[in-house]
């Protein structure tokens, strides 16, 4: 068929809307209401907080009643908890923000791998009882030695605010929707690492108590020993550090909101290479041994703050969700309960849905596939074919900005250094029932070094499991109705 002659203006339009797609197109009505087609990503101010995160010193502390609020719910027990990024409490002292970034993908990549390792350990044929805690001896001559440093490659990302034992002394603890076992370093250690708070000594305590063998709980943990009719925990990670020690129940207060008795959780004496800073972890993931499970919570929601920032939000449980919240279903797995996954059917780039087959996102009947909502990972990670989708849908919409070299995991990266302010097109969530969760600029296109340079902050993954990530939900209260299992984003409710 032969090519029509174009009038003039028409073919000069027609050459800017292939330059510049994501203003052009078709809008679906529920799209139109929820997203717009572009946005302005401030260069110079992510630059300046980028800078600035180099300068931090780590924050004084607060009285542990400064740090907890009682908010209003229907529930009897409902508190808040002050939630603060990993480097406004623990200066590592990079000479740089590139090299800063880069160790953050590191921790970023070993924590993925765990989620990912144990997905497949519960989605083989193995059983608790097959496995068996690492040859680790406690013996009683090994407890006085020095306490050392660790590395600081553990994953934990955002912190807070926890009493422990009676009377209570506070301790920073990991905040983790990806585990379960609750834990922290306790006296005398065989090898513990360096946190900010002094190390917890259980002699201290009046509510201290071992758990026997039998008990439910240490039936309940993965891997476990016995030890003088005691029982024993251990938890591995995916850069091979673990914790191992005494699996034991105390109290666990919370300012003046309360406390909660008989907590099960980890008494670590030997705890190797993780969560520099803190003095544990807290597990807010769905499996029986997780604080939120413990607690009974209804719901649990927090909001994260720019990492690079040194404000703080809150830790919320128990408390009611926003009226303007995006919601989308929460799905559970019949083989892994610690995961929160949820029911995302697509994407978009600039208002128009991506061509991406809905069952990239969705898990099978024998428990593969599927996408979660996780606190401790950073990066966003998408099936290879789901992100290749996304990139290209937003490398087309770009060609106006300046490419440059891949950085880490990212390979689609801009040189942003002589620029003030961007429009980019947007990127969006999509949930069913048409609704569409827009991610601020901020969120999608952040920089890897204090020169200007900035990358699209999706990650491919060869894994069936998806990942939302820390970066992607910033700045957005994500709400965890456990009670009706639904899963609310409220952006800029922190």
């Amino acid at each position: 068929m032969a090519t029509p002659n174009l009038p003039p203006l028409f073919a000069v339009a027609l050459f800017f809307f292939s330059l510049f797609p994501f203003t052009l197109g078709r809008t679906s009505p529920e799209l139109s209401r929820s997203s717009s087609s572009s946005a302005s990503l401030d260069v110079s101010a992510s630059l300046q907080q980028a800078n600035h995160v180099l300068k931090f010193d780590p924050k004084p502390f607060m009285s542990f009643q400064q740090q907890v609020q009682v908010v209003p719910s229907n529930s009897s027990f409902s508190f808040s908890l002050q939630l603060h990024p990993r480097d406004a409490l623990h200066n590592a002292g990079h000479k740089d923000y590139k090299t800063l970034v880069l160790s953050r993908l590191v921790r970023d990549s070993s924590r993925v791998k765990s989620l990912y390792d144990r997905l497949q350990f519960a989605l083989s044929e193995l059983k608790s009882s097959d496995l068996h805690p690492l040859k680790t001896e406690i013996l009683p001559e090994d407890l006085s030695t020095p306490i050392v440093s660790g590395t600081s490659q553990g994953s934990g990302e955002y912190f807070s605010r926890v009493g422990v034992g009676q009377p209570a002394k506070p301790f920073y603890m990991v905040l983790d929707t990806g585990s379960d076992i609750n834990w922290l370093q306790c006296q005398p250690c065989t090898d513990c690492y360096q946190q900010t708070d002094s190390i917890f000594d259980p002699r201290t305590s009046s509510t201290f108590a071992s758990l026997p063998c039998e008990s439910q709980q240490c039936q309940a943990l993965e891997t476990s020993g016995c030890r003088a009719s005691k029982c024993l925990y251990q938890v591995s990670y995916g850069d091979g550090s673990f914790t191992v020690g005494e699996f034991v129940t105390e109290t666990l207060s919370f300012g003046n909101s309360g406390t909660i008795n008989n907590v099960a959780l980890g008494c670590g004496h030997d705890n190797e290479g993780l969560f520099v800073g803190s003095a544990g972890l807290l597990g807010l993931g769905g499996g029986s041994l997780s604080l939120t499970s413990q607690m009974k919570a209804s719901s649990f929601s927090y909001c994260l703050v720019d990492r690079d920032s040194s404000s703080s939000s809150f830790l919320e449980f128990n408390s009611a969700a926003s009226s303007d919240s995006v919601n989308a279903p929460l799905l559970k797995s019949g083989r892994v309960d610690t995961f929160y996954y949820i029911g995302l059917i697509g994407l978009s780039v600039g208002g128009q849905i991506l061509s991406i087959p809905p069952n990239l996102f969705q898990m099978d009947d024998s428990g593969y596939g599927g996408i979660i909502v996780d606190s401790g990972t950073a990066i966003t990670r998408l099936q290879t074919q789901a992100y290749n989708t996304l990139r290209d849908a937003f490398v087309s919409r770009t060609p106006y900005l300046k490419k440059t070299n891949g950085f880490a995991l990212f390979d689609t990266c801009y040189d942003l250094s002589s620029q003030s302010r961007v429009t980019i097109p947007t990127v969006s969530f999509q949930f069913a029932g048409g609704k569409s969760l827009q991610l601020p600029p901020k969120n999608y296109l952040i920089p890897v070094d204090s020169a200007g340079t900035f990358c699209f902050a999706f990650a491919p993954t060869t894994s069936s499991l998806s990942i939302i990530g820390n970066v992607q939900q910033q700045g957005t209260r994500v709400h965890f109705d456990l009670a009706n299992s639904v899963v609310g984003f409220s952006p800029n409710k922190c």
